[in-house]
């Protein structure tokens, strides 16, 4: 039988993403052209830089990939790219490139939901796993707790109702003084802190047994920091990253085990961003081994944007006949479940 090769390209956010990926599973090229240096000087994303910047890479991104996968356009079976959420102005660039290419090369276009690549980079290094499982997505912009029923196919249990864990890793980072990105330098930093030093709360959230809360947590944190200045007690940096991650990561671990227990699901997986985070994920490994279920999580170069991902969900998405035509537009706020 003859492999499918999907040529994926991710420009969602600052990260200019490439990559070939063959039958859904093999990785044969990822490459990423990230921007994090450049943002740092502003402490977050400046999403028309952001654009600027892929315009410039996305051209050298996509050869790159063809390269150290050893094939070329002639090879390719499909064009798989994010469509949404995201930077509008990103994903333009990439829907745009996408829709060339394929125009170009009379390939089948198929646009991915940013979240769904999350959920697939699973697939990557398990080829074990199958739908139906758990997902934990936590990232900068999303914290979901979600079944998936089947490739593509999701039951959403609970999600953020304010802030998403990655936006207030970062919020918390920036208060503290630590710099943007926040989510790698609080993981970082609370190894040196006590964890248990200051009491955090957990929010609960009325009516939704598996939703998040994170503002008022990030509220805590910052009302915290300003008694200490006022009255001019000593700031432990280390002990409030570490109490902060712990307060997230208990809110996090305890929803998505109550659920898989719930549920009787002895399949859990990670995905987004802040799974590369090491304390969630030994958090969550605990827990997991405890209540007897399977964890699967990605590699940290898997967890943060990248291409490869998307590849994986264009595969499934191609499988199943899914197809978009010239009109493919960007969709900012695109839900998980829509088309």
């Amino acid at each position: 039988m003859k492999d499918t090769l999907i040529l994926a390209i991710e420009s969602s956010c600052d990260e200019t993403a490439a990559a070939v990926v063959k039958n859904g599973r093999t990785v044969l090229s990822n490459v990423i052209s990230s921007q994090i240096e450049l943002h740092k000087l502003y402490g977050g994303v400046v999403p028309e830089i952001a654009s600027r910047k892929h315009i410039e890479k996305i051209n050298q991104v996509i050869q790159e990939a063809l390269d150290e996968a050893e094939v070329t356009l002639d090879d390719i079976d499909a064009i798989g790219v994010t469509y949404g959420p995201g930077l509008v102005g990103a994903l333009l660039v990439g829907v745009a490139e996408a829709k060339a290419i394929a125009y170009a090369r009379k390939l089948p276009l198929v646009g991915v939901h940013h979240i769904e690549g999350h959920v697939s980079a699973n697939y990557i290094e398990n080829p074990d796993l199958e739908p139906p499982f758990l997902c934990l997505i936590v990232s900068g912009g999303h914290t979901h707790l979600v079944v998936v029923k089947d490739y593509g196919e999701f039951e959403i249990l609970g999600r953020t109702r304010d802030d998403a864990a990655g936006e207030a890793f970062d919020k918390v980072a920036r208060a503290i003084g630590l710099g943007y990105p926040g989510g790698p330098k609080i993981d970082k930093l609370s190894n040196e802190g006590n964890p248990d030093a200051i009491l955090f709360p957990r929010a609960k959230v009325d009516g939704g047994m598996y939703d998040f809360s994170f503002s008022g947590l990030k509220s805590a944190v910052l009302n915290y920091l300003n008694k200490c200045r006022m009255t001019g007690e000593k700031i432990v940096e280390a002990d409030v990253a570490a109490s902060f991650q712990k307060a997230v990561t208990d809110v996090l671990v305890g929803n998505a085990i109550h659920a898989a227990k719930e549920l009787k699901m002895d399949k859990l997986a990670l995905a987004g961003g802040v799974a590369s985070n090491q304390h969630l994920r030994q958090a969550m490994e605990e827990a997991c081994r405890k209540e007897n279920i399977r964890l699967y999580r990605p590699s940290p170069i898997f967890c943060t944007d990248n291409a490869a991902m998307i590849g994986v969900a264009a595969y499934y998405e191609y499988m199943k006949g899914t197809r978009h035509g010239w009109d493919l537009n960007a969709v900012p706020n695109l839900r998980l479940g829509e088309r």
